[in-house]
């Protein structure tokens, strides 16, 4: 199963419905049978640069591309010449005639357009200021393990809305017909940009993009609450601030009732307990975080499986 239109995985807003949905069916399979594809790409090797700290994406990578027969090489700017001034065209081109892919945790989307540009090999987003592409496809992965579809379903992000997971679940949400409801302190909204075309991307696939400020108005008839960290990395010297004006929006008990009586809560991680959500909710019976994080290997795997067949 090949998406065709997959030539580069940069933010989710770049795929259709159908591609979105071949890439989760997919997932599906490599997670029913995770060494069915052992033998699809052995012999070949995959860049993993790191310009971030990372736990749950470079191992997840790491694994995936080994279900491949992949061989994964992990490689932080210290270890490239990036750091004595080579640009990121001629890095591309020289890892390009290495590797079979190129996955890269940066802080500007546009390090990941410039690399895309250069390469002749496919480029993966394992994490940008502005997106969360990789991160997300596992999040839709488990909704629909959990609900069954993704149609209809209601997702509540509560917390802050302008960072890089809200901006891929709305887009995520927007091609797959859900209600993302985000609420937020007003400052601290999603990207205008972002938000509008995702909420046109809704609108053709019958679902709701929703901004507020109210999290009970979020959470109400919910199937999922999700929340982020409120401090993230960069964003240490506003810490007080976002302590202060993020109180009102951790997840509890109390806002997990106004919910369904079935819903369920997820967490991007690494989580602070006290602080965006509580121990009782994210070790509670009620918490897919684990399901979550574990989703993140077999999506992965689909992205690479996808890529590197669809550059053939």
């Amino acid at each position: 199963m090949i998406v065709t239109k997959l030539t580069d995985f940069l933010r989710l807003a770049d795929l259709s419905s159908a591609d979105l949905l071949k890439l989760l069916d997919l997932a599906a399979d490599m997670k029913s049978d995770p060494l069915g594809w052992i033998d699809s790409h052995r012999g070949e090797s995959v860049a993993l640069i790191f310009e971030k700290p990372s736990t749950r994406t470079r191992v997840s990578f790491a694994a995936a591309a080994q279900r491949l027969g992949i061989m994964p090489i992990s490689l932080s700017p210290s270890e490239l010449q990036l750091g004595r001034g080579e640009t990121i065209g001629d890095t591309a081109r020289a890892l390009a005639e290495f590797t079979s892919a190129i996955a890269v945790r940066t802080f500007s989307q546009q390090t990941l357009i410039d690399l895309a540009s250069a390469s002749k090999v496919p480029v993966i987003n394992a994490l940008s200021d502005d997106h969360h592409p990789c991160q997300v496809l596992g999040d839709l992965l488990t909704v629909r393990e959990r609900v069954g579809h993704l149609s209809g379903v209601r997702l509540a992000f509560v917390g802050d809305g302008r960072n890089n997971v809200v901006h891929s679940l709305m887009e995520g949400g927007a091609l797959t017909g859900m209600d993302i409801a985000i609420a937020c302190p007003a400052h601290y909204r999603p990207d205008a940009e972002i938000e509008a075309q995702a909420q046109a991307t809704a609108s053709l696939n019958g679902g709701q993009i929703e901004v507020m400020e109210d999290p009970s108005q979020a959470a109400a008839g919910a199937h999922v609450v999700y929340t982020d960290v409120w401090v993230s990395m960069g964003e240490e010297g506003e810490q007080a601030e976002r302590l202060a004006t993020l109180s009102p929006y951790q997840v509890n008990a109390e806002l997990m009732v106004r919910a369904r009586p079935d819903a369920f809560f997820m967490h991007c991680l690494p989580a602070h307990r006290g602080s965006e959500v509580t121990g009782e909710v994210i070790d509670g019976p009620r918490s897919a975080v684990w399901q979550q994080a574990g989703n993140r290997m077999p999506t992965e795997q689909a992205v690479l499986e996808t890529l590197i067949g669809t550059a053939r």
